[in-house]
């Protein structure tokens, strides 16, 4: 017994008539009858009286019809609901965002994507780039905006910022009046990092190490304001992307270019490759790289 069979049934039980409910399917009479046999001899029961003209529920009929309409309102509802969530009515997408990428990049994209999709909910689950890449790769999150790179193994992407690491220093340091320094020329300096639990932080040593020496780091924070505050007030330099040192005050730091080597700051959406990803999220993915102007 599927779902046709008893869309038959209850046809013949509303019309108390297998013409009326043929007409009504736009079948025949006689596929009409030998549906409603099959249902009766898979259930070993009689579910309509035939003596008169009409047909007419039996008792056991009775509590079928009763059961069948439930069944087929409930698959109704299903494809109802399957229907809201493929034409994008309905859905949930997980976002993880790093701080200072989301509060950056991202409320322009928030806005638009539920401008159009407002019955998409969108959780906002703001972390650092690694424990985002972790919460993507393990399902907890569909979509993670992070720092670049990650394992193309693992992960599908597409890039939406291509930026380097400036140095901010303050005005008074004696390498505040060049155009550029190399990572070489700041090993005697004191530096203010980004928390370890951030990708800049491990990027930058391993890049000092690459030099030969180790940066002296004082100061440590999770806000990007704060290690410009600190560098403002000459407590230690600092390496930041240049896109977001464009509202500091040129009084109170000074940026810097940083060269050989340069350090990339590279941000991209990623979401796992081999695991199944929704309508919502592919509609995510395909608003955002319209708006970033990515194909």
């Amino acid at each position: 017994m599927d779902i046709q069979h008893l869309r038959y049934f209850v046809s013949v039980a509303i019309h108390g008539s297998f013409t009326k409910a043929a007409e009504e399917l736009y079948v025949s009479q006689p596929t009409i009858s030998k549906m409603i046999k099959s249902i009766e001899d898979e259930l070993g029961i009689q579910l309509f009286n035939r003596s008169g003209k009409t047909v007419v529920l039996t008792d056991t009929g009775k509590a079928v019809f009763i059961q069948a309409q439930k069944t087929l309102k409930s698959f109704q509802q299903l494809t109802d609901e399957i229907n809201d969530v493929v034409t994008l009515k309905k859905g949930t997408i997980r976002i993880g965002l790093p701080p200072m990428i989301g509060s950056r990049y991202f409320p322009r994209v928030i806005d638009e994507f539920h401008k159009t999709y407002p019955h998409i909910k969108i959780q906002l689950v703001e972390d650092v780039t690694k424990k985002v890449v972790h919460d993507v790769e393990n399902g907890t999150l569909d979509l993670g905006a992070v720092v670049m790179p990650v394992d193309n193994e693992l992960f599908d992407h597409f890039s939406f910022v291509h930026d380097q690491l400036v140095l901010l220093l303050h005005p008074s340091h004696p390498l505040a009046s060049r155009d550029s320094v190399t990572l070489s020329q700041l090993k005697e300096e004191e530096f203010i990092f980004f928390h370890k639990d951030f990708a800049l932080h491990d990027q930058i040593i391993q890049d000092c190490l690459r030099l030969g020496f180790k940066p002296n780091i004082i100061y440590e924070s999770t806000q990007w304001d704060l290690i410009s505050e600190l560098v403002a007030s000459n407590l230690g330099i600092a390496l930041l992307p240049k896109t977001i040192c464009h509202a500091f005050n040129p009084e109170r730091v000074k940026i810097i270019n940083l060269t050989e080597p340069v350090i990339p700051w590279n941000l991209a959406i990623i979401w796992p490759k081999h695991q199944y990803l929704s309508f919502a999220a592919k509609e995510w993915i395909r608003f955002t790289k319209a708006l970033f102007g990515k194909s």
